[in-house]
Order: C-alpha cells, then sequence, then structure tokens
C-alpha cells in the first residue's frame, strides 16, 4: 500500500500534466482536507518532490487567500539537457542535487528508469566512500561522464 505522501504527489503530477500552461495553483488547506492530513504533510510533500532540481518551480503565498502555484520546467531538447547538466553539475555535485538531476531527465524521458536506477546507486555516498569534497568532485567527474555517453547514443 502506498504512503499518503505518495498519494498527495501523484495527484499533483497528475493534475500537472492535464494542465494546459503545466502549471497548478492550489490551496494547502483544501489539499489537506481531500487526503484528511494535516497542511503540514502537504508542505512536506511540496518541499521534498516538488524541487527544483526535480524539475519543478514552487510559489508559496501565504495568508488568508494564499496558495502554492507549482509549474513543471521542461527539458525542451538534447542541446538544452547538455546545457543544463553542464550547470547543474559543475565541478562539484552532492548527492542530493545528483538524484535530482538524474530523476529530472527520467521524468523527461531522457533516461530509462533502468539507466537512472543504475546512476542513483554509482551516485550513493555509500558507493563513493571518500571524504568531502573529494567524493562531491568524484561524483561530479562520474555523473558527467555517464549522462554524455548516455545521452549521445
Amino acid at each position: 500500500m502506498r504512503n499518503i505522501s505518495d498519494l498527495i504527489e501523484q495527484y499533483l503530477k497528475q493534475i500537472l500534466s492535464s494542465s494546459p500552461g503545466g502549471a497548478i495553483e492550489i490551496q494547502r488547506s483544501d489539499l489537506a482536507e481531500k487526503f484528511s492530513c494535516v497542511p503540514s504533510q502537504i508542505n512536506y510533500v511540496i518541499s521534498t518532490r516538488f524541487t527544483l532540481e526535480k524539475g519543478y518551480y514552487v510559489e508559496s503565498k501565504r495568508g488568508g487567500g494564499g496558495y502554492i502555484r507549482i509549474q513543471r520546467v521542461d527539458l525542451p531538447n538534447l542541446e538544452a539537457v547538455q546545457r543544463h547538466i553542464q550547470l547543474t553539475i559543475g565541478d562539484q555535485i552532492d548527492q542530493t542535487a545528483a538524484e535530482g538531476l538524474v530523476y529530472q531527465l527520467e521524468e523527461a524521458c531522457f533516461l530509462t528508469p533502468r539507466e537512472a536506477h543504475l546512476l542513483k546507486a554509482a551516485m550513493s555516498r555509500d558507493t563513493i566512500q571518500l571524504k568531502l569534497p573529494l567524493r562531491d568532485e568524484l561524483r561530479a567527474r562520474l555523473l558527467r561522464a555517464m549522462l554524455v555517453a548516455l545521452l549521445s547514443k
């Protein structure tokens, strides 16, 4: 059985995909009521599963008529993706940012689920057991090399 966070994420992605502009505005309290949970659960899902690294821009307005706006940031073509990779990775990349980039590329269908799974395993701090900052530097070099090889197929 899926947990409430998975259900909320799935629901938000479903309404995002059917939204003509690729953006939605929701009220935290309405969504919490729909899923019979506390508003902080909605905050948790949005802050952990709808990040810029994962391809989403989130804007929040608090107060009486407050809302949360979630917009999908699409990667349009391979050239733009390669630029995005160079900008995102840089000389170092931490595990969270690396996993976010892999997630974004998988969501945009530039990577298969199997390729994404392999990349995440290779980028894990359990796999690269070095001290910082060497670990983040090695992760950046490995991730860049693997993505160049995968995306130039």
